[in-house]
């Protein structure tokens, strides 16, 4: 029979323990109820023949009321299909199992119904037909090794009330007759083999349960294993889309000061004499393939797990003093303010990493503001500390403030971007994950934006008390645009 539905394997890691046995036990009672209808097929085809065998041979009454409780159930099972099939087969995992404990007492109903038949005409009917009811009783008894063995509990409930049923009309008829010895000597016989075949019916089905059990325990783990395969080939296939749009964007961003370098040393070949006004660019155009270089071998050492971390004392204000002498000239050239606030404070972190984290923050933030200026700040919580960068640029829309993360992304309209391989921030945010920091950003479109790099606060080693309070950061924006 087909499965109707897929093992629910859970992205890159291997499902738990529940959720497997969730999605194994929904598929048996996914076999279960699909064998429900050949059941109840065969008990609508047999009904007739016995009504057919013991009418006017056993109590009339007594068999109007056992046909028509069995043809209720087997009704009531027959819309119970219906709505499996309507509301349930599509689904699995824990509301299939509501349905089977909502509707499991149809089984045992069915079973004690069945088994009844016997009592009804153990020598009451003739030979022919207790003999007729007998294989019926059996046929309903080994029916459940195919049909309802795929789900143990529904399995035990059919399979022990047809029998209990069947032993107690047996004990019950030596009270409605004569007990003689050989009469007694049969019915002790039939209980005792009954008893026999009850336990081979509960073995054979629990051996046939451990078979449609590992069937799709096997299914559940190749499902977990293609998904596996699945997900490292796309990872693959990413990380070529990676390589080449690397490749593309490198190759396009070098090429830039690399072709300044060829024509400002073509320059000075022919007037060795503009040197001096040569010289700057030469540097610059150096810079620029320096930082690119940088970035790159960065974002590779992160992505190789070689970037190693050496924690250390790190002092906040030599740190933001040290930013404010690396990045205040190119804030001088565009005509911004580069201010840093930061109480006295040391704090235990790799100085490099930090330092990097920060620089690239605020090189994108000069980058992309172009009046006004550029805050740097730390900010004191009582959980947590909290590097800030302020700007007054050209703020980034919402839309992009995931992406502006992500390897080779640039905001195409934003004034800066041409130049850049859009590395910057993919370094911070790989950084700051390598360092268990969290990332926040808080932007609007035109109006700035500013960074977070939230630490611990148990990363604080040593506070100078003489320095005064932390500074707060409520000013903001309006502190730059003073």
């Amino acid at each position: 029979m087909l499965v109707d539905t897929q093992p629910a394997t859970h992205q890159h890691l291997p499902a738990s323990p529940e959720v497997r046995e969730e999605w194994v036990t929904s598929q048996l009672i996914g076999v279960l109820m699909g064998n429900a209808m050949i059941s109840l097929l065969a008990a609508v085809l047999t009904l007739p023949v016995m009504l057919f065998l013991m009418a006017g041979e056993v109590n009339t009454v007594a068999l109007v009321l056992w046909a028509a409780l069995l043809l209720a159930v087997l009704l009531y099972r027959y819309r119970m299909i219906g709505i499996y099939r309507l509301r349930y087969d599509s689904v699995g995992g824990g509301l299939r199992m509501t349905f089977v404990e909502r509707y499991g007492w149809t089984w045992s109903a069915v079973g004690i119904l069945w088994g009844a038949s016997v009592p009804l005409t153990f020598q009451q009917a003739s030979v022919q037909t207790q003999f007729v009811c007998g294989l019926v009783v059996l046929g309903n008894s080994l029916l459940p090794l195919t049909a309802f063995s795929s789900y143990l509990p529904v399995f035990r409930k059919y399979t022990d009330s047809l029998v209990g049923t069947v032993t107690a009309g047996l004990m019950l008829s030596l009270v409605w007759v004569d007990v003689t010895p050989s009469r007694l000597q049969v019915v002790v016989s039939l209980v005792l083999l009954l008893a026999v075949f009850w336990w081979l019916l509960r073995t054979a089905g629990e051996r046939l349960n451990q078979v449609y059990r590992a069937s799709f325990e096997l299914q559940f783990s190749n499902q977990e294993l293609i998904d596996s395969l699945t997900q490292q080939t796309r990872a693959s296939l990413r990380a070529v889309a990676t390589k080449n749009r690397f490749l593309a964007s490198a190759a396009h961003d070098l090429r830039q000061p690399v072709h300044a370098l060829s024509l400002y040393a073509d320059w000075l070949a022919t007037e060795p004499e503009m040197a001096r006004d040569i010289s700057p660019r030469i540097l610059q155009s150096t810079r620029a393939i320096n930082e690119l270089f940088d970035s790159l071998f960065d974002l590779t050492r992160i992505d190789a797990g070689n970037y190693k971390v050496r924690l250390q004392n790190v002092d906040v204000r030599q740190l933001f003093a040290d930013l404010a002498t690396q990045f205040e000239p190119v804030a001088a050239a565009k005509s911004l303010r580069l201010r840093t606030r930061a109480p006295a404070l040391t704090i235990w972190a790799d100085p490099v990493v930090l330092r990097r984290i920060l620089g690239n923050l605020l090189s994108n933030a000069l980058k992309h503001t172009s009046k006004g200026g550029v805050l740097l700040g730390l900010r004191q919580r009582q959980d947590m500390l909290m590097f800030e960068v302020w700007d007054t640029g050209v703020g980034i829309a919402r839309e992009h403030q995931q992406a502006i993360f992500q390897e080779f992304f640039r905001v195409s309209q934003h004034h800066g971007t041409e130049d850049s391989l859009g590395l910057g921030l993919t370094i911070v945010s790989r950084l700051a994950t390598l360092m268990g920091y969290q990332l926040a950003l808080s932007s609007e479109a035109n109006r700035g934006s500013v960074f977070r790099v939230m630490l611990p606060a148990f990363t604080q080693r040593d506070d100078q008390h003489e320095a005064g309070p932390s500074v707060l950061l409520n000013s903001g924006m309006m502190g730059l645009q003073e």
